[in-house]
């Protein structure tokens, strides 16, 4: 048995693992790509939607308009996202993450039929809530189906997707944003093709083992009449669950706020610069969301590696501080857009990239019986508060001195994330708990 555990360690990890385990790291990635797609979607579409969808009059407030529909989303994303992890542990990972791929996908294409800027925020709520029951199914099976060495290395991995829908969805916009003032909605009605990749779901992965062995022991103790409690009521009735669920909240609280209020801003700012220099906005818009998402999916995949490497807590606070760092220099510093979109690319190296620790870190604080609704609660319900961030940097672009102005005031919230990492356990390497 020894020599089998240390035959296994002294191949490289990526030959550890079965054709399941791979499927299933595909099938999250791609899951979590789709969701990227229809979010980037909105951050790159959403000034010529409401040209459409607003009265010439109201144009100059375009930036507040935004920062609602965009905070509303981001509202609607928290709700989703409970709602999924529950789900998730009560009916099995696989079944949740084919809902939720299905669910987006119609709102997404419903999307472009919105007929005033009201309309359009609603859908956009409603898109937000079936994006969010996402995330934390496909962090849960890839965290319980891969190996513990390489579980941040799978994290990682399924996290890039987000930056490759970003990507997809700025390539695809540099080519559908050329079709006239109804290109916004044509973005939309793609994104209904993912509901397809469903039908591969269903045969292509397995549940996760370890969650039909917790099903079972709640199934078994309810036909003992035992009393079972309510995954997030037991979340917050454990006292090490609920320490581990408030701290990785407000480090959680640290990335999404920070990233919705300072980096959804990226392409309006870089088209804001490029219109200055006399060039095309909506094209340097879009050579801005794939620089900044080339950085980021490197950063995704990197901060996995490095957290296995390094560990969970050093490397997520490393990525803290440096996003900080590099947010004076996109949005203060760099005046040629050439030297820019480099600068960019560093700047989604570690802002965006810094969602990594999410995946990586959050599955490895809670047991099995609740760990989608520990790494929902944590992922999601700071966007209870975060939807209010683009409404404040919305409302800062549009009466307080322009973006950079905004993404100053906005950086300074990367301090709670430093104060609040250092009391979180570090995991690297240990089995996933049953217990705490």
């Amino acid at each position: 048995m020894q020599d089998r555990t240390a035959g296994a360690l002294a191949q490289p990890w990526y030959r550890s693992l079965d054709r399941k385990q791979w499927n299933t790291l595909f099938a999250s990635n791609l899951g979590w790509m789709f969701d990227g797609y229809e979010t980037y979607a909105l951050l790159l579409t959403i000034g010529v939607a409401l040209r459409q969808l607003l009265e010439p009059a109201q144009y100059p407030q375009i930036p507040q308009y935004a920062g609602f529909v965009i905070g509303l989303t981001l509202l609607g994303w928290g709700i989703g996202g409970m709602l999924g992890g529950i789900l998730a542990d009560y009916i099995g990972r696989k079944r949740t993450m084919m809902f939720a791929i299905l669910a987006y996908s119609v709102t997404t294409g419903l999307s472009a039929f919105a007929w005033n800027w009201e309309s359009f925020a609603v859908l956009r709520l409603i898109v937000g809530i079936a994006i969010g029951s996402e995330w934390a199914t496909g962090a849960s099976i890839v965290a319980e189906l891969w190996p513990d060495r390489a579980r941040g290395k799978g994290a990682g991995l399924m996290q890039c997707g987000l930056g490759i829908g970003f990507f997809v969805a700025s390539l695809v916009w540099l080519f559908v944003g050329r079709l006239g003032p109804d290109a916004w909605r044509y973005m939309y009605l793609i994104g209904i093709l993912p509901g397809f990749f469903t039908l591969w779901i269903r045969r292509g992965i397995p549940e996760s083992e370890k969650w039909e062995h917790a099903d079972a022991q709640r199934r078994a103790a309810r036909a003992r009449h035992e009393r079972t409690r309510f995954t997030l009521v037991e979340l917050f009735a454990h006292p090490e669950a609920r320490r581990r669920a408030l701290f990785a909240f407000v480090l959680s609280l640290t990335t999404t706020l920070t990233w919705w209020g300072i980096s959804a801003w990226l392409p309006p700012y870089v088209a804001s610069v490029a219109a200055k220099a006399g060039l095309p906005g909506p094209q340097w818009a879009s050579y801005a969301g794939m620089a900044y998402n080339i950085g980021a999916i490197a950063g995704y995949i990197s901060l996995g590696f490095f957290a296995d490497l390094y560990g969970r807590r050093p490397v997520t606070i490393a990525y803290i501080v440096l996003a900080f760092i590099t947010t004076p220099v996109v949005f203060l510093w760099t005046h040629d857009l050439n030297l820019l979109l480099l600068a960019i690319v560093v700047n989604g190296f570690f802002s965006l990239g810094l969602y990594s620790w999410m995946p990586v870190w959050l599955p490895e604080l809670f047991p099995t019986r609740m760990r989608a609704t520990g790494a929902a609660f944590a992922f999601n319900t700071p966007r209870f508060i975060a939807w209010l961030g683009p409404i404040a940097a919305g409302a800062l672009v549009a009466n307080a001195g322009g973006y950079s102005n905004a993404a100053m005031t906005m950086a300074l919230i990367y301090v709670l994330g430093l104060l609040s990492a250092p009391f979180l356990p570090e995991t690297r390497g240990k089995p996933l708990p049953d217990e705490l």
